[in-house]
C-alpha cells in the first residue's frame, strides 16, 4: 500500500512539475518575442550572435551538406538505374534536400553547435547570479541577452538552410554526373521541372520554425536552470540542462518537421 502511495505521489509530482515547466516556457516564449520590439535595440549583441550562429556554423554545414548530397546522388542513382530513370536524379536530390533534409539537418547542426552554447552561457550566467545582477540594475535580460539571439537565429538559420541546399545539390551533381555518368543536362532539367515555389516555401517555413525552437528551448533551459526539477546545482546542473536542451530541441525539430509537412504539403 505504501509503495503504491509513493508511486502515485511521484507520478503526481512529476505531472505537476511538467505542467509548471510548460507554462513557464510558454511565458518565456512570449517575453522573448516581446523583447525584440523593446528599445533601445542592442545592435552589437545582435551582430555578435549573427557571427556566432551564422558565420560560425558555415564549416559544419558545408561538410554536412556536401556529404549528404553526394550520398543522395549515389543512392539515388543506384535506385533509379533499376528503372532506367537516371534522368530524374536531379529532381530526387533537389526535392529531398529542399523540402526535408536541408531544413532538418541544418537545424540539428545549429542546435548541436550554437544551441548548446546558448544554454551553457545562460546557465552559467544564472548560477553565477549575473542575470540577477542585470535585474537589479533594471536591465531587461530578454532585450539584452535573449531577443538578439532570436533575431539572429531567425535570419541565420534560413540562410544556412539555403546554403545547405546549394552545396547538397552540388554534391549530388558531382556524385551523379562526374562519378556515375548521368547526363548533366538531364540532371538540371529534372530539377528545374520538378522543384516548385511551394517546395521552396515549405523548406523556408520549416527553417523559420526550427530557428525559433532552437533559441526557445536551448536558451530557456539555461535561463531556468535554477528551478528545473532534478537539475542539481552548480556546474553539474549546467551540464545536465545543456544535454537536455539539445535532446529536446532535436526531438522537437523532428516532430515539427512532420507536423509542418502534413499541414503545408
Amino acid at each position: 500500500m505504501l509503495v503504491q502511495q509513493n508511486f502515485i505521489s511521484r507520478l503526481g509530482s512529476t505531472g505537476l512539475s511538467s505542467v509548471v515547466d510548460l507554462g513557464r516556457m510558454g511565458l518565456y516564449l512570449v517575453q522573448m518575442g516581446l523583447g525584440c520590439f523593446r528599445m533601445p535595440f542592442h545592435f552589437s549583441e545582435f551582430m555578435r550572435q549573427m557571427n556566432f550562429i551564422g558565420v560560425g556554423s558555415l564549416v559544419v554545414i558545408f561538410f554536412t551538406a556536401a556529404s549528404t548530397g553526394m550520398v543522395l546522388g549515389l543512392q539515388g542513382y543506384y535506385s533509379l538505374h533499376k528503372y532506367g530513370a537516371e534522368g530524374m536524379l536531379g529532381s530526387a536530390v533537389a526535392l529531398t534536400l529542399i523540402m526535408e533534409l536541408g531544413p532538418v539537418l541544418t537545424a540539428l547542426m545549429v542546435a548541436g553547435r550554437a544551441g548548446s552554447a546558448m544554454c551553457a552561457e545562460l546557465g552559467i550566467m544564472r548560477i553565477s547570479e549575473q542575470i540577477d545582477a542585470l535585474d537589479c540594475m533594471a536591465v531587461d535580460p530578454f532585450r539584452y541577452l535573449i531577443s538578439p539571439k532570436l533575431l539572429a537565429a531567425i535570419i541565420s538559420v534560413p540562410l544556412l538552410t539555403a546554403f545547405f541546399d546549394v552545396i547538397g545539390i552540388a554534391g549530388g551533381y558531382i556524385a551523379g554526373v562526374h562519378l556515375m555518368g548521368v547526363n548533366p543536362g538531364s540532371y538540371f532539367e529534372g530539377m528545374q521541372s520538378s522543384v516548385t515555389n511551394h517546395d521552396i516555401l515549405l523548406g523556408t517555413v520549416k527553417s523559420f520554425v526550427f530557428a525559433v525552437l532552437i533559441v526557445w528551448i536551448c536558451s530557456g533551459r539555461g535561463y531556468f536552470v535554477h528551478v528545473i526539477k532534478g537539475a542539481g546545482f552548480g556546474a553539474r546542473s549546467v551540464s545536465k540542462v545543456t544535454t537536455q536542451a539539445v535532446v529536446l530541441t532535436s526531438i522537437s525539430v523532428l516532430i515539427f518537421d512532420y507536423l509542418l509537412t502534413a499541414i503545408l504539403i
